[in-house]
Order: structure tokens, then C-alpha cells, then sequence
């Protein structure tokens, strides 16, 4: 496999609960990057912070001013992305020629940097929760540097929804950072795209609110498809009444013209796809089966894939 020059790790929202997992995740990505740099936020902590505000603003620039960094990876979510935005210089970002990669609160970078410079981003692994995880997926791993070194990728993977064809920009991520985004510079106008969300600890009604915030808003309605990936660590309570996901998304179905499909491997869960927040994506749907084609993603110059196909399950 195709070896990145470097990985930058760097912490711009909360702080590691495990500090030994940053020990770990470098001795894992030593297999795939020359060399791992490790920022110093990766090991402090700030309130529920892991460091300040400008400090983790000055975590992000030091990932983008370093040449040895191909690619800069978050130590985790939490919450801290939304208080940096206003300060971002999204041009000089994009233009330091880094691929930016993370989960949950990370969206909000994604989907700000998207909205302003239309960046390509990556939601994937982090560093504390799955390069430095106990216990590792290979899934994961072969997913994350299969799609960073190819120019084009496909997958395949069982989805439960209507039969559809249709390709279009692939965006999204955690939904209540997608859904706290709307109505402001940072949300992303995608016309005819392909949506998709995860979240973690909400209940039903809570998932079903805030894409229903979506569906009023009107972006629900611009989008050839909707993809639900897990929704994990919540439990029902006496006053849902057996109202759980599965009714969720039957009653969004029923409000909403655009396809929902579930079952989409990504979330706060071990096994994770990685998808091109801004790429392009093809996705074809037949009796429950599912391909989803990336390209338009963009590559470091010292990659040389050639484009992969792999099957999730």
C-alpha cells in the first residue's frame, strides 16, 4: 500500500480521555506515513478543551505550515470546531494543499470549508477513538489509505431503501453539526448532492427534529439522496413509547420526496468508511445493495493509487 509522506496529529477540539491512545495511534501510522508528527494539544487539556481557543487555532496552522504533514488528522470530536470558524483563513487552508480528516465535531470545519472555498475534506478515522483504539479495524484501515491512495474508489455495501441511481457532491456528516450550521456563512449550498448524517447519544425523536429542521429549511428536497449512517448510544424512554429509529425514519420517509437509504457504514462506530466531504460520489442502490463510486477528491503528489473496489460487510 501506498505510503503517505506524513501524518500530522493535532487536537482542535476536546482533549484525549486515553492519553496512551496518541502513543498508540503513532505506532500504527508509522505503517502507512513516513513519519507522524505529533502536536502538542494532542496532550494538554483546557476545561473540556484540549486546549484554548487560540491555541487549537494555532494547532490547525501549524498542521497547515508543516511540510513534513500530508495529512492532518483530529484527536477526537467533542465540541471546539464551531468557536474557531470566524477565525479560519480558508483560503490559505485549501491552498497549503493538506487533506483534512475527522469526524463529529469535525464537521463543522467540513462543512465550513466546503461552504467557503469549496474544500474537500475527509470524514474519517481520528486519532483517539480508532488509530488508537484498544482494539483496531482493519475495515477502517483499509478503507481510510485505500480511497487516500487512489484517484477514484468504489465500495460496496448493503443499504436498505428504495432502488436508486443518481451522482451528485457527497456532504454531510455528524447531524447535529449539520443541522446547528443551517442559516449561517458556514452551511454548504449543495444543489443535487448526495447527503449524509450520523450522530451519536440522540434519541429518535431528536434524530427525526433535526432532519426535519433539514426538510423545512428546503435542503432536504435539493439532495438525490439522503444515506443515514449509524446512530448509536441512546435508549428509549418510557415517555417514546416504543417510538424508536425505525419509526423515525418510516415517518421521514413518508414527509420526504428525496430517497433515505440506511445502513450506511459510518458513524461513531469501529468499522467506518472514508468519504470525500466535496467529492463526487455515484451511487447505485439495486434490491438492497449498494455502490457508492468517489471521485473528484483530490490526491497528495506522492500518492500513486490507481483506484480500488472493495466490498463492506
Amino acid at each position: 500500500m501506498t505510503r503517505l509522506q506524513g501524518a500530522g496529529l493535532y487536537a482542535p477540539s476536546g482533549f484525549a480521555l486515553d492519553p496512551a491512545a496518541v502513543d498508540r495511534a503513532v505506532a500504527r501510522l508509522h505503517a502507512h506515513c513516513g513519519q507522524v508528527i505529533v502536536d502538542p494539544t494532542c496532550r494538554t487539556r483546557w476545561q473540556r478543551f484540549a486546549a484554548t481557543d487560540d491555541e487549537r487555532l494555532a494547532a490547525v496552522q501549524r498542521m497547515a505550515n508543516d511540510p513534513r504533514v500530508d495529512l492532518a488528522i483530529t484527536l477526537r470530536g467533542g465540541y471546539g470546531w464551531t468557536r474557531l470558524l470566524p477565525r479560519l483563513d480558508f483560503t490559505a487552508l485549501a491552498g497549503s494543499g493538506k487533506r483534512w480528516m475527522g469526524y463529529s465535531d469535525f464537521t463543522a470545519f467540513q462543512l465550513a470549508a466546503l461552504a467557503r472555498v469549496g474544500m474537500t475534506t475527509f470524514a474519517g478515522p481520528v486519532v483517539a477513538g480508532d488509530f488508537g483504539a484498544a482494539q483496531t479495524s482493519a475495515f477502517t484501515f483499509e478503507h481510510c489509505f485505500g480511497l487516500l491512495g487512489a484517484q477514484r474508489y468504489a465500495v460496496e455495501c448493503a443499504l436498505e431503501g428504495p432502488d436508486v441511481a443518481c451522482a451528485g457532491t457527497l456532504w454531510g456528516g455528524n447531524l447535529a453539526m449539520v443541522a446547528h450550521l443551517v442559516g449561517t456563512p458556514y452551511f454548504p449550498d449543495v444543489d443535487g448532492g448526495i447527503l449524509f448524517v450520523e450522530d451519536v447519544g440522540e434519541a429518535p425523536y431528536r434524530i427525526e427534529r433535526m432532519l426535519l429542521q433539514l426538510l423545512h429549511a428546503g435542503v432536504l428536497a435539493r439532495q438525490h439522496a439522503i444515506l443515514l449512517g449509524s446512530f448509536t448510544e441512546y435508549a428509549l424512554s418510557d415517555n417514546d413509547g416504543g417510538y424508536d429509529l425505525d419509526a423515525a425514519v418510516g415517518s421521514l420517509r413518508a414527509a420526504c420526496s428525496t430517497p433515505i437509504l440506511t445502513g450506511l457504514p459510518f458513524g461513531h462506530v469501529p468499522d467506518k468508511l472514508t468519504l470525500p466531504v466535496g467529492g463526487r460520489c455515484a451511487l447505485t442502490v439495486r434490491a438492497g445493495t449498494g455502490t457508492l463510486e468517489f471521485s473528484g477528491y483530490g490526491r497528495c503528489p506522492d500518492l500513486d493509487g490507481h483506484g480500488a473496489a472493495f466490498t463492506a460487510s
